[in-house]
């Protein structure tokens, strides 16, 4: 990092320079991280009115392009309404602890070649651990409310996340035998190749093909989106978990969400369609940087999260869990087997 020489030569001890440089680096990263989220909020907006064939946010700001972030003030300067029987402590630690572990699992990934906060070994594990633990921000918050509504709506998290996760899981080692690596960077480079058509190696044009739709229908029940949002289910259970939630945790609550939807696509990037990779190895894709290809995938994915939202109905709790249980195990489970054979028997020799 050469900003970290940069605080040495100036008179600091190396482990104060590499201190401060790494914590402007991170603070760098998670700002830029949160104007991200803003126009993506705002993308959304706008994708969601188009399909309703309305135009959206357009008054603040040209375009609407300001309307993120007078939403923002609005939540900021709020009065924070705690109700009298709630668990204080609880209410409060849930939206902090929920938002902390979302920004916690972007720390593993990749941005470009080398452009990464931490580039560990175990990378896959973390992010797993991070999405994992994001659901106890849930729990803690339909627990802590003394409500009935949020308190159901934190056991259907806790049923949901179990459901799709093994499959989430499951996908993963494909990938990881695939890749033979569990650093995410790793998994990236092992789908570059030299040929023109870089795509073509690419995971999803892989056997791996049929673990994109299931990693990308059970990132939107991890994450909670449309259809698969029965823990915000307005009809049944009023606003879900954050019923009681107003002003700047209820914001909090709402950031962590969103970094965890954008945060998945990242992953279906990363896993599936080569990360920063250009699709071609030819100019002009060449020219452009990484991070813009690896910026244009997540733009993609979340443009699919999008009209999900605008478009599926939601599902019924039966067919949430038939899907997870009866559906997506088996053939994640099967495609495990699948691939470790073709790992070890047919892609030596091909």
């Amino acid at each position: 990092m050469a900003l970290v020489p940069f605080l040495y030569d100036l008179g600091l001890s190396y482990n104060l320079a590499w201190f401060l440089g790494n914590a402007a680096m991170i603070l760098l990263f998670d700002v830029v991280l949160l104007v991200m989220i803003a126009y993506l909020l705002l993308f959304d907006r706008k994708v969601w009115a188009a399909v309703q064939m309305r135009r959206g946010p357009n008054v603040v700001g040209p375009f609407g392009l300001l309307q993120t972030f007078a939403d923002l003030f609005k939540f900021l300067f709020k009065e924070v309404v705690i109700p009298a029987g709630a668990n204080k402590v609880l209410f409060l630690v849930a939206p902090f602890l929920t938002v902390v572990l979302s920004f916690a699992g972007w720390a593993v990934v990749p941005m470009d070649d080398g452009w990464v906060v931490a580039d560990i070994n175990v990378g896959i594990l973390y992010l797993f651990a991070m999405s994992s633990l994001g659901v106890y921000g849930i729990i803690i918050a339909g627990w802590a409310s003394n409500s009935k509504y949020p308190f159901l709506s934190a056991l259907r998290a806790a049923a949901q996340m179990v459901s799709y996760e093994v499959s989430i899981g499951l996908v993963i080692i494909t990938v990881l035998l695939f890749a033979g690596s569990l650093n995410l960077s790793e998994i990236v480079r092992a789908q570059a190749t030299d040929g023109t058509f870089a795509l073509l190696n690419w995971n999803v044009f892989s056997i791996l093909f049929p673990m994109l739709p299931i990693f990308f229908v059970s990132a939107l029940a991890e994450t909670n989106r449309p259809p698969f949002d029965l823990v915000e289910a307005e009809s049944e259970l009023v606003a879900g978990f954050f019923v009681e939630y107003s002003s700047t945790p209820f914001l909090l609550f709402f950031l962590g969400e969103y970094l965890a939807i954008v945060l998945m696509c990242a992953m279906c990037s990363i896993l599936f369609l080569g990360g920063w990779l250009p699709p071609f190895n030819v100019a002009p894709f060449t020219w452009v940087p990484g991070i813009v290809w690896f910026l244009i995938k997540i733009v993609f994915f979340f443009f699919l999260f999008a009209m999900v939202k605008a478009m599926v109905p939601r599902y019924r709790y039966d067919q949430l869990m038939r899907l997870g249980w009866k559906v997506f195990l088996p053939t994640a489970l099967a495609w495990v087997v699948l691939t470790a054979a073709w790992v070890v028997f047919v892609r030596p020799h091909l």
